[in-house]
């Protein structure tokens, strides 16, 4: 069916989507230090890699898909140490995904995926919030946790160890999206082995807490683009599956 762009697109394009399979996609990044060869647009560039592979297999579906612009400002405070980062607070991102939703709803958009790129403690449970207040209002909302299972088993070894932060996973996704933004650096760096869960199980809320002194986890001398291509394919499954539900009994 249809891919649109919100950002690209004019009211005149959206006003003509057929709203009757209709699903809105919400990209969520963040503002934050990955490393010191990686882009702090990071995780924007691993979500809309995610949403135009999963937008791309929901349209041959028959889905209209509305691609809403990258929310790139949430809550970071396991990177707030390290220049660059921009941290919210959480119930400011909680009342824009609310707002969001809200005008959805009243231009007829009925179904929500909500994506993210963004792994800290604070920026999921404002997402976790807001997505209960916007069911309760009678919308269908996705949203597909990559840190949860089964989502996390698809995403290769190094994702489901924990220590995965620009590690060989995102770099790798970085390096088939944007090689242009990846430092050489990165073929020096030592595996850094130290998990993220682990760390925010055990009540570590800062990288450096969590063993990052140069906000990396995971082994990034190893990634590659190859990989990475696999990975956004792996990740465009993941927004089909969990968005083909909503459309059910339409």
């Amino acid at each position: 069916m249809t891919v649109c762009w919100l950002q690209a697109a004019t009211y005149e394009d959206v006003a003509a989507l057929d709203r009757r399979r209709a699903v809105a996609v919400v990209p969520l990044g963040a503002t934050e230090a990955h490393g010191p060869h990686l882009p702090l647009s990071t995780d924007v560039i691993i979500v809309e890699a995610m949403a135009r592979a999963g937008a791309e297999r929901l349209s041959r579906q028959g889905a209209t898909v509305l691609v809403l612009p990258t929310v790139a400002l949430t809550p970071a405070p396991f990177a707030a140490d390290f220049a660059g980062t921009l941290s919210t607070r959480p119930a400011t991102l909680v009342a824009l995904l609310e707002d969001v939703a809200d005008a959805l709803a009243a231009q007829g958009f009925r179904r929500l995926v909500f994506l993210s790129a963004h792994l800290d403690p604070e920026h999921l449970g404002a997402v976790r919030e807001a997505v209960e207040t916007i069911r309760t209002d009678g919308l269908r909302v996705a949203f597909p946790e990559l840190s949860r299972k089964p989502w996390s088993l698809r995403l290769g070894e190094e994702f489901q160890t924990g220590a995965c932060h620009a590690g060989r996973f995102e770099t790798s996704i970085v390096l088939a999206e944007r090689p242009d933004l990846v430092r050489d650096v990165r073929r020096e760096l030592a595996p850094n082995p130290n998990s993220l869960s682990v760390a925010i199980r055990a009540g570590q809320a800062t990288f450096a807490e969590a063993g990052g002194p140069r906000a990396y986890f995971g082994w990034p001398a190893d990634a590659t683009a190859e990989e990475g291509r696999t990975l956004i394919d792996a990740l465009g499954g993941i927004l089909e599956e969990a968005a083909l539900p909503l459309l059910q009994d339409d």
